[in-house]
């Protein structure tokens, strides 16, 4: 069957470059005309519009990378923006592909796994709670097992290992008066304000400080205590009286958290805004963190809705408004980005559609320090952090350059001044325990950063081959190793400048950004006891003291100090454990030289402990196949000791003294005049008076 070979006529597909929206939506051809003919045909030529074709990013391979290997794309403030900008410059990862050909040749040793920490955790009521990677208590559950199966299964205490310390049942306080008005003592209102700046200084700012004494007094003392503006007073009062008159602050509280749960059902504005921060901030002194951090939505939203996250919304209120208004969605941020890192959780307020900026300049253009900027910077920083780091399965050298870049910036403007405000003789109380807070944030940054390299490098020093043979490690620091160290180093240097204030009485009681960073560092400081990182056992003994002074009011603290003097004995115990059993591992070697040990042949070897690991082994094993140990050339010419089917010599060393080789100084010893080889030192007479007989001139 003969086949029609005659070709009928061939119609090419023409394809454009793009297509219109609506024949986008409808998934239909279009020829790409203005407008095109689907749309003519359907009478939608007045609605056919084009909208910029989107570029695919393709690798070379031709597959979507590994979720290990894609990195976050977060638009965060950058500490270099300029005012022009209004200080928002997107800050992007590139994705591993398209880094510089240097990180693609780094090798495996330089990064490092993030361990997925994230959990569930009973509260103390027995509820379920969802705690995240970066949170303290997260990092606490890590090291507790990593502890308890490498080092000592009964290691922290039962009390420690359960998590009550997520929530405080907070206590309740029946209001006999019907929602009435609380009665405010007016000579209170002078200390609980003052109580009240201490306790949110570089946190929050969301009143003129300088005359919040007088604006509260002159309320006290009037009869009209209703209203959205006096349910922000009560709570001032309440977190100024949680010190002093935990009861009557409670009282305050209770009356203004009513008041403002029953305002969101109206139009709540800015008023609304400040008494939820207040809500949380008190909430948060109170041991509440899970509540804190489910009442504080509420009051993001209501400021998404007034537009503070827009300056030149604010602008049209006027300078003084305006200035409000930006310092309240600042300190929005603040207490956003400590709730979110504190357990873990995505934050509720975003730099993506704000234009308030975190930076002032005078009018030279000279940027001017201002302690909630840096306080804000610092958080945002961290919000990189754990958006970069704890987001991915894996932290390369290359991703904690950049964010050590703007570590180091920040720490370049920033650091003295706020070391400069710590000197209580200069310095109001407010001032400094604000300084304190925004330091502990930026050493609490640095340790986030570099804290997954600090349990890499205790992995590998607690590890079966490794654990008690410290001498195989190379002396040459690796990148990983200084960043454990510098893990280490901010934790030192947070519990040095907490330890310094409390023995000047000026940190008070409740400070929960400060116990929550301190607990982290008390951590870091006890795994780099048990690491060998330094003798560390002051510092680990300073931040449980710190904590302790913390516990008076805080029940978070108080078991944090358990954890911490847990883990810190732990650490203690295995280092004695470790250094005695390298003593007799030495003393074992001895033995064969100068019959140190007992004639019966036991030796006393400590409970759990091995004389020798398999890095000895393979050190002796590898020493006899290799030769004689030249350093024992000394010994060689001895005469053997009969042996009583014990380790150790039957006759005393020193009858075979006279037969030991005859050994003299060599010249140039002294005056460096002759290099010594390594045989040289290895015959070196260690006892040259004993030539003559022992005879010694003393004149």
């Amino acid at each position: 069957m003969e086949h029609d070979t005659r070709e009928g006529p061939r119609y090419v597909r023409a394809r454009i470059g793009n297509a219109c929206d609506s024949c986008k939506s409808r998934k239909v051809k279009c020829d790409g005309a203005t407008p095109c003919t689907f749309c003519v045909s359907r009478r939608m030529a007045h609605s056919c519009s084009y909208s910029p074709q989107k570029r695919r990013n393709v690798n070379p391979q031709g597959r979507r990378p590994p979720p290990s290997e894609r990195i976050a794309t977060q638009t965060t403030p950058s500490s270099d923006a300029t005012p022009a900008d209004a200080n928002r410059t997107p800050t992007t990862v590139i994705r591993r592909d398209e880094e510089p050909q240097r990180h693609q040749e780094q090798s495996n040793e330089e990064e490092t796994e993030v361990p997925r920490e994230a959990r569930l955790l009973r509260d103390a009521q027995g509820k379920l709670v969802f705690i995240g990677d970066c949170a303290p208590l997260s990092f606490y559950q890590s090291v507790r097992q990593l502890v308890i199966t490498r080092v000592d299964p009964s290691a922290f205490a039962n009390q420690t290992s359960q998590l009550s310390v997520l929530e405080n049942a907070g206590k309740t306080t029946s209001q006999g008066g019907n929602g009435m008005p609380p009665y405010v003592y007016t000579p209170l209102v002078l200390r609980s304000v003052e109580q009240y700046l201490n306790a949110t200084a570089s946190l929050i700012d969301l009143f003129d400080r300088d005359t919040l004494v007088d604006e509260v007094a002159q309320w006290a003392a009037g009869s009209q205590r209703r209203g959205p503006v006096s349910t922000v007073k009560y709570l001032v009062l309440a977190i100024g009286a949680q010190e002093t008159d935990s009861s009557l602050s409670q009282v305050f509280f209770e009356y203004a958290r009513e008041q403002t749960l029953s305002s969101l059902s109206g139009d709540p504005g800015l008023s609304t805004v400040q008494a939820s921060i207040l809500i949380t901030l008190y909430m948060l002194r109170s041991s509440q963190m899970n509540g804190a951090f489910v009442l504080f939505g509420l009051g993001v939203r209501i400021a998404y809705s007034i537009g503070v996250h827009r300056t030149e919304v604010n602008a049209r209120f006027g300078l003084e408004m305006g200035s409000q208004r930006d310092k309240l969605w600042k300190s929005l941020r603040i207490v956003d980005l400590y709730l979110s890192t504190l357990m873990g959780r995505p934050p509720a307020t975003s730099d993506v559609d704000c234009t308030v900026a975190y930076r002032k300049f005078d009018d030279a253009g000279n940027e001017v320090f201002d302690m909630l900027n840096a306080s804000a910077q610092v958080m945002l920083i961290m919000e990189a952090v754990v958006v970069e780091v704890y987001s991915r399965r894996k932290i390369s050298l290359a991703v904690t350059e950049g964010i050590s870049a703007r570590l180091r910036q920040w720490s370049h403007r920033w650091l003295p001044h706020v070391k400069a405000l710590l000197d209580p003789a200069t310095q109001d109380t407010a001032t400094v325990i604000g300084a304190c807070q925004v330091l502990a944030s930026y050493y609490y940054a640095v340790m986030l950063a570099s804290r997954p390299f600090l349990v890499y490098e205790l992995c590998l020093r607690l590890s079966p081959e490794r654990a008690s043979d410290q001498t195989n490690r190379s002396p040459a620091a690796t990148g990983r190793s200084k960043l454990a160290d510098a893990c280490i180093d901010a934790a030192n240097l947070m519990v040095d400048v907490t330890a310094d204030l409390i023995n000047n009485n000026f940190l008070t009681y409740r400070m929960p950004l400060l116990v929550s960073w301190l607990f982290a560092s008390s951590l870091v400081v006890g795994l780099g006891v048990l690491g060998g990182f330094g003798r560390l056992e002051k510092r680990a003994n300073q931040s449980v003291e710190a904590l302790e002074h913390f516990a008076t009011n805080d029940v978070h603290a108080m078991q944090y100090s358990q954890i911490s003097r847990s883990l810190l004995s732990t650490a203690v115990q295995y280092l004695d454990r470790k250094e005695a059993n390298e003593r007799l591992e030495r003393t074992a070697s001895s033995n064969h030289i100068f019959g140190l040990m007992p004639k019966d042949g036991h030796r006393a070897t400590p409970s759990g402990m091995r004389v020798r690991n398999r890095s000895a082994d393979r050190t002796s094993r590898s020493q006899q196949a290799s030769g004689p140990d030249t350093s024992l050339s000394a010994f060689q010419d001895l005469p053997i000791p009969t042996s009583n089917g014990a380790d150790t010599p039957s006759r005393d060393f020193f009858e075979t003294w006279s037969q030991m080789p005859d050994f003299s100084m060599f010249d140039g010893l002294m005056d460096g005049t002759q290099d010594w080889t390594e045989q040289d030192w290895s015959t070196l007479n260690l006892f040259p008076l004993l030539d003559d007989g022992g005879q010694i001139d003393l004149s």
